[in-house]
């Protein structure tokens, strides 16, 4: 049993795509849950619909039927997890009947998806920033994981919950400590034994306080709190909520400075801008979806100016008077290996033999970890959240009577810096629209391809319309990718307050034809 939710998986991971069709075509059922109809859609066993950002609601609908109907492992919630008592109580009003008033959701539908779930053998989930991108983001996460745990589904092939990541070596850089709030391998900053570690390594004082988030960042900018920003291959002009208070927050910065393979348009802002070097020109690893490190190696020198990111960086280190005294990307990777437990068995080497190692892998000896928590949780035991459900942080009202949501296409990727300048592709889906249900079309007055206006309480933006019936009426959805008609001049900068990730998939809009 496969269930996806938040995750256009055939569009956006299409080699997880593939093989979950393969699954399907070997007899494995499958749920998609999503507010759009997405191509995958097409091959489920069961397809609900529900309400954008009603996810906890119906989470907590499942988790509540397979507790009344007795579907849950209780060997595994007993003997693996604490805090059982605490999330049958809070998923008790969380009827079928109740989860139809909340998110849409057909009870009957509802109830079906959860025997699906809880009566496999083995069931995963899969999730990605449809999921996470709200302000109770990490309630949605934690939701799945409760779901998983009272069905005995996490520790073995074939089960857990499997978030999906939305850029390549997204998990790598997360990895290294590319997070406000850790050193490499998730060791955390305010660990003072962690800490004093990479401070015997690099012979420096750290901050024992962690940092700022992006959205976090962006506020401080604003506020004068940030003098300065210094952006590695990314493209907040496009990819970050509120475009407009982006922009001014970036103006009033002493310096901006931006390390790119183009003149993107955040990079266009920048009073310095440093040519970085594409993935075929250089060395190094990515860590991908399953935690698999996996090596890059250069196909071409860097054209131009352009130089490797680790050689940029460690340049503005000497000029800023520490040395940093790498001469090759494997050393690098050999001071990785020794600072960070879950990568101390991997290196170039072994790299080199196999297709790869997935993490942790403590030594040279280990051949790395398919899949987690197969006997014990690295906490221990693991923990039910009992969260509730609570609506978006803009929802529609007169003015605004539309819910607007954002994504990707199958044919751009992100902000376009790559795919927008390549011709294939652009003939493909060369610019922004924003899809609508054939029933409000019709209400605004408007046909497949004509111009419209779609405003939001922070800008507006005009782009065609494409009518289909792939989302429902009263929610439009529309691709982030295109600078020209940027899906982020609308949506909401609230934030979930313990991740701080923008709520990207829900804002309220409305929508007029133009001439």
């Amino acid at each position: 049993m496969i269930l996806v939710t938040g995750s256009n998986t055939t569009e956006q991971h299409p080699q997880v795509g593939a093989e979950i069709l393969k699954a399907i075509q070997e007899g494995a059922k499958l749920i998609v849950i999503d507010p759009r109809k997405i191509p995958l859609a097409d091959y489920a066993t069961l397809y609900l619909q529900p309400k954008v950002g009603t996810n906890v609601a119906w989470l907590n609908g499942l988790a509540h039927v397979i507790i009344e109907e007795n579907l849950c492992d209780r060997t595994f919630v007993d003997e693996r997890t604490d805090g059982f008592a605490e999330l049958q109580q809070v998923v008790k009003k969380y009827s079928p009947i109740y989860v139809e008033q909340l998110t849409g959701i057909p009870a009957g539908d509802l109830v079906k998806a959860a025997r699906l779930y809880a009566g496999a053998d083995k069931a995963m989930i899969f999730y990605c920033m449809g999921l996470t991108q709200f302000t109770s983001g990490v309630d949605n996460v934690r939701a799945c994981a409760n779901l998983a745990m009272l069905t005995g589904n996490i520790g073995r092939p074939g089960t857990g919950v499997n978030p999906l990541r939305g850029q390549n070596n997204v998990q790598g850089a997360c990895d290294m400590g590319a997070l406000p709030n850790v050193l490499t391998g998730y060791q955390k900053v305010d660990d003072e034994d962690a800490r004093s570690k990479f401070e015997q390594a690099w012979q420096v004082k750290l901050p024992a306080e962690p940092g700022l988030t992006l959205t976090e960042m962006i506020r401080a900018a604003e506020e004068g709190k940030i003098k300065c920003l210094y952006i590695m291959g990314e493209n907040p002009l496009v990819s970050d909520p509120d475009i407009n208070h982006v922009r001014k927050a970036f103006e009033k910065l002493e310096l901006l400075i931006v390390q790119d393979i183009f003149l993107t348009e955040t990079a266009a802002l920048a009073d310095i801008v440093l040519p970085g070097a594409c993935f075929a020109e250089k060395e190094g690893t990515f860590t991908n979806t399953e935690r698999r490190v996996q090596r890059v190696r250069q196909a071409l020198a860097p054209k131009g100016k352009a130089m490797e990111d680790w050689r940029i960086i460690l340049a503005l280190a000497c000029k800023m008077g520490y040395l940093m005294g790498y001469e090759t990307p494997e050393e690098i990777m050999e001071e990785i290996a020794v600072l960070t437990p879950a990568y101390r068995g991997i290196t170039y080497q072994r790299l080199e033999d196999e297709k790869g190692l997935q993490w942790p892998c403590p030594d040279m000896q280990h051949p790395g970890t398919p899949y987690l928590h197969k006997d014990r949780f690295s906490c221990g035991r693991g923990k039910f959240h009992a969260v509730d459900y609570r609506p978006p942080a803009e929802t529609p009202n007169d003015d605004y009577p539309y819910i607007l949501t954002t994504g990707r296409t199958a044919y751009q990727f992100h902000t376009g810096t790559m795919t927008g300048r390549t011709s294939v592709i652009q003939r493909e889906v060369p610019d922004g629209y924003v899809e609508i249900n054939k029933k409000d079309a019709q209400k605004i007055g408007i046909r497949d391809g004509w111009p419209v206006e779609v405003s939001s309480a922070r800008g507006k933006v005009v782009c065609r319309a494409s009518v289909s019936d792939t989302v429902p009426a009263g929610t439009v959805f529309m691709p982030f990718h295109f600078a020209e008609t940027a899906a982020n001049l609308l949506t909401n900068s609230a934030v979930d307050p313990i991740a701080k990730i923008p709520e990207y998939k829900v804002c309220a809009v409305k929508i007029k034809g133009v001439d």
